[in-house]
Parts: structure tokens; sequence; C-alpha cells
């Protein structure tokens, strides 16, 4: 059969990072798929005697690999697949240049205000929006180009020399809701969260199925770049299950 496109992949998770095993899962579309391949390769073994070429031929430990590039990030991917945590409700962000005026009487303070009803977590400079002229920080009385920022209330203050100046405010914030959190965590080496997956792909009224009972991932990539879209590497490698079974390839 000849096969065209990238077709179809949906992982399935089974386990979560420390083994234990999912009630119900839901199923990972990988979306907007570039490219995939599947790789099966084992290890030859030789046997040589006093001769050139080999008495005896043998296959040895053998490897089976998915990798692909695809399109559209999903959480599930990043979650279920490669972690192995549930995430957790909320938003995790930044605000860069965020623009306003140091107010003209004193005390020349600005609050902030994070979107979606957050709370400040911490600074991440300022700059005169005229000039592009980072301010510099300090611990209290700040001078001309200089800045002083109350950690637990996102309260920014600046000298009285600079009243009436625009500026550019970039600060982290955390939200309760909105978005999906997953936490990296430092796990213990040994429990890998599984999944099985299911490639697909059809040309011409013909198919082609492959099915990976138990798979880990090795690698995620999220290669970001200026001038164009992201196209994020997917890595996988598939292994028995506790029957023997590796999966299946079938053709119609």
């Amino acid at each position: 059969m000849i096969n065209f496109g990238t077709g179809k992949l949906i992982a399935v998770p089974t386990n979560l990072a420390d083994g234990t095993a999912i009630a119900t899962p839901t199923p990972v579309i990988l979306g907007t798929m570039q490219d995939v391949s599947l790789d099966l390769s084992v290890e030859i073994k030789t046997l040589y005697g006093s001769k050139r070429y080999p008495i005896a031929v043998g296959q040895g430990k053998g490897k089976t690999e998915i990798k692909a590039k695809y399109a559209e990030i999903d959480g599930g991917i990043l979650g279920s697949l490669f972690f192995g945590k549930a995430a957790t409700s909320g938003i995790k962000a930044a605000v860069f240049d965020a623009g306003a005026s140091i107010p003209a009487d004193a005390p020349y303070t600005l609050t902030i205000a994070p979107p979606n009803t957050g709370d400040f977590v911490g600074d991440l400079g300022v700059m005169f929006a005229a000039t592009g002229a980072q301010l510099d920080r300090v611990a209290n009385a700040p001078g001309t180009g200089q800045y002083q920022v109350d950690p637990a209330t996102g309260i920014y203050t600046f000298a009285a020399a600079d009243q009436g100046k625009g500026v550019a405010i970039s600060y982290e914030y955390s939200a309760s809701t909105g978005g999906k959190v997953w936490t990296m965590t430092n796990e213990t080496m040994g429990y890998t969260p599984s999944f099985t997956l299911l490639l697909q792909n059809g040309y011409d009224g013909k198919n082609l199925v492959c099915k990976l009972n138990r798979c880990v991932s090795g690698k995620l990539g999220l290669p970001l770049k200026s001038d164009d879209f992201a196209v994020y590497d997917f890595e996988a490698e598939a292994f028995a299950n506790a029957a023997g079974v590796l999966g299946y390839i079938c053709l119609f």
C-alpha cells in the first residue's frame, strides 16, 4: 500500500507518574500533525569463527520509537503524557510593558491590578515609556530614575522628580481561575507516566494502523520562532504490557 500525509496520532493515558492507574483516562489528540515516524529496530548479534563472515546471526534487544511534530499544544500532552500529573486550576503568568503615568501628586505611587482579578507575585522591571531607559529598583526613598515596589501589595513608588512621566511596568502574577497549571517537581527516579498510543493513516482506500500498548515519553520540545508557527516535538518509546504484548500493526 501507498501512504500519504501524517494521519492521526492519539494517546490514552494509563498511569500517573507515581504508578497509579488512571481509572477514567481522557484521550489526548496530537493536533495539526506535521510529521510522524514509527521506528522499529533490533540489535543484530553476530557469531564469528576464524573466517571473515559470521556463522550465525541473531536478533538481540529491540526498540520501538515514535517521533512526532505537531502544531497544537494541548494541556493533556504536558500533564498526562509527559509529567503524569493532574493540573490545578489557575494562571501563573507575566504582564509585559503595562503602560501607566507616574502621578503628579505625592506619594507618587502606582498600584498593580493583575488580569483575572489575580495577585501580584513579583517585579520584572520598569522602563520609561518615552526613552526605553530602565529604572533602577531600590529598597526605599527612590531618586530620579529609580523605583521601589512592595512585593506584598504590588504598589510601585517613584521619585517626585519623575512625576508625570510615562512608564512601562512588567510583573509576574497569579490567578485562581482561567487556566491550568502543572507544577514541575523533583520526583524520585523510576516511576514514569505511561500511555497507549494509536497511529492510523489512510490513502486511496487503504489503511495502516499501529497500536502500542505501553509507552513513555522521553522528550517534549517547545521550539518557538520569531517569524513562524511553532511546531512541537514529541518522542515516545514503547514497551510490552503485563501480558508481554507490545501492540499490533494492521493493514487493510
